[in-house]
């Protein structure tokens, strides 16, 4: 009689491969900058490795649709850059939702010549305004409403300072992070800066957005991506970044050393990514509070429709958590 050596189960778990990450594309909504920085922290950090996570950032720009590519399931997660998307979304029937925020302040601006006239925010509606199309259909629409702001006064912005610049009588849209400091490179000189968050513009910016069936279908997927991301971006603003800012670079070598750290300078100044509700709840924070105030001004200024059902836009059960609050600095 033979007998069969006995196969223990910790020697058959010893045997049995390592669990695969799951490979996940991340589109973004613009070529690689420091205003995605946690995102490529996450990836160089091995924030995202550690949960399972493969994950690939796919660059936005001008011939990117990144939003389409998630609606139509080609990838699994995209950067969003309002709730004015989300809101769209609900509206077209498309089958996505806004599942974290990144920045808890839309970065969008406007600027001023100082000592001309307008270097208070009630100044500005006497300025010509450089706008650009996308805007002047939405964030001008509530500047209007809420400040009486003139469309009258408005000249397309066509992503150029110069007229700008040259127009000492003048307002420009922006990104706290960016065009300001184009501005000074350009004109040699510091222009007054109005964070429209700080006026009561509260849309979340820098979402994550994800497409319903992953929602509901894999949930651990939704929920390990917005942990491993928020994680990513405490890192990003409070550690050491210099290998995801090479990251970027490789990604984008048109950016400057020099527009990285003004643009993770204005993020820490103006607490673009950790401030408000995330301070208590952690990075990515969302509240349906928020997301209401939001959807009435944009109602109420014609951007979206009144009876759109607003909840639809997004889901809370992934954030609030505080999830890596103990990775900001005590003081």
């Amino acid at each position: 009689m033979q007998f069969k050596p006995l196969v223990t189960a910790a020697i058959v778990a010893f045997a049995a491969p390592a669990l695969a990450a799951d490979k996940i594309t991340f589109g973004a909504n613009w070529l690689a900058e420091a205003e995605h920085g946690g995102f490529y922290q996450a990836v160089v950090d091995g924030t995202y490795a550690k949960y399972g996570l493969d994950v690939k950032i796919l660059a936005g720009g001008p011939q990117a649709n990144n939003r389409l590519l998630l609606a139509t399931g080609k990838i699994e997660f995209y950067m969003g850059a309002n709730m004015i998307q989300a809101f769209t979304a609900v509206e077209q029937n498309v089958p996505t939702l806004a599942i974290a925020s990144l920045f808890q302040k839309d970065p969008i601006i406007l600027m001023s010549h100082p000592g001309e006239g307008f270097d208070r925010f009630e100044d500005l509606p006497k300025a010509t305004a450089f706008v650009g199309k996308e805007n002047l259909a939405s964030v001008y629409q509530w500047l209007k409403l809420a400040y009486g702001f003139k469309e009258e006064r408005v000249k397309p912005y066509t992503f150029n300072a110069a007229p700008f610049i040259a127009d000492k009588k003048s307002i420009q849209q922006g990104y706290v992070t960016s065009e300001p400091f184009e501005v000074e490179r350009q004109g040699k000189f510091k222009p007054n800066i109005f964070l429209l968050a700080n006026q009561g513009y509260d849309s979340y910016s820098t979402t994550i957005e994800a497409r319903r069936e992953t929602v509901e279908k894999n949930p651990d997927l939704a929920q390990r991506f917005v942990d491993a991301s928020a994680i990513g971006w405490y890192n990003y603003i409070y550690g050491d970044n210099k290998a995801a800012n090479a990251a970027i670079k490789r990604e984008n070598p048109d950016i400057s050393d020099e527009q990285i750290a003004y643009s993770i300078a204005r993020m820490k100044e103006y607490g673009v990514v950790d401030s408000g509700d995330s301070l208590t709840l952690g990075i990515g924070a969302m509240t349906e509070a928020r997301n209401k105030s939001f959807f009435d001004k944009m109602a109420q200024a014609g951007v979206v429709k009144a009876d759109l059902d607003w909840r639809k836009s997004f889901d809370l059960r992934f954030v609030n958590k505080r999830v890596g609050v103990e990775l900001r600095p005590k003081n």
